[in-house]
């Protein structure tokens, strides 16, 4: 059966793209079949992936609003190894349009549904915000993976998010589900990581992810050269570090299956 995973956070900067785009090769790598969906108007993950989002000639944006069609918008094997529903800063005009449509809360949902049997993990990229595109990701979504950054601000508008995730459970998606929160740029020399890794476990219990994402210069140099880390560096923290993560989540998967 298909997954789809919706990758979120509303608070910028915490790894998201990164994750998606690298979750996504590694997926790709150990043998799956992979559908990425750039959701954030910022385009990172198309840029990511290898695109150029200049030349693209159809996007989300008009997946969303029915002026292109799934076959037109898909751009297959990508540098990174999975399909991709690429996106740019035109995105943002979606969310106007998506006002005028009936059920627009699923509009994404009924876009992507008829091709979920192609793929073995679609994961979708959301922007940054509390948005009706965040509200369509999670509509479109089985479950959720939410980065998070060890930093001060780390649980800051986590409650917002928690209440939203509750509220599209209550009104469109019944069945979405935390797979797992995700530390990034974890640096485990400074004690404030320390606490805050703590706090994370206190609040979120089990569904931390036991693999964490290391701060790592491969990591971070590999978006520059369109290139998910596996492809850039293979053998870097941050490549085996998203190779751990894969591994985890599938045993996760596993284990709710064996339920």
């Amino acid at each position: 059966m298909t997954r789809v995973i919706a990758i979120t956070n509303q608070k910028g900067g915490v790894g998201k793209t990164t994750t998606c785009v690298n979750l996504g090769a590694t997926l790709v790598e150990t043998g799956y079949r992979v559908l990425v969906i750039d959701f954030d108007p910022q385009g990172n993950a198309t840029s990511g992936s290898g695109v150029d989002k200049h030349q693209i000639q159809a996007d989300v944006r008009g997946l969303l609003l029915g002026e292109s069609s799934f076959a037109d918008t898909c751009l297959r094997r990508t540098e990174a190894g999975y399909d991709l529903l690429p996106s740019d800063i035109q995105l943002t005009e979606a969310e106007v349009g998506l006002v005028n449509q009936t059920r627009a809360a699923f509009r994404l949902k009924q876009m992507i549904d008829p091709h979920l049997e192609v793929y073995d993990f679609v994961l979708i990229d959301c922007p940054p915000a509390l948005s009706m595109l965040t509200i369509n990701g999670l509509v479109a979504a089985h479950s959720v993976i939410i980065p998070m950054q060890c930093e001060f601000y780390a649980l800051e508008g986590v409650a917002a998010l928690m209440q939203t995730i509750e509220q599209v459970r209550a009104t469109h998606n019944s069945a979405l589900v935390i797979d797992g929160v995700l530390r990034t740029m974890y640096d485990p020399r400074t004690s404030l990581t320390r606490q805050v890794s703590q706090q994370l476990e206190q609040f979120f219990g089990d569904k931390v992810f036991k693999t964490v994402i290391p701060r790592n210069v491969r990591l971070a140099e590999a978006p520059s050269y369109g290139l998910p880390v596996l492809r850039y560096d293979r053998l870097s923290k941050g490549a085996l570090s998203y190779l751990a993560l894969a591994a985890e989540l599938r045993q996760r998967l596993r284990t709710k299956e064996a339920a």
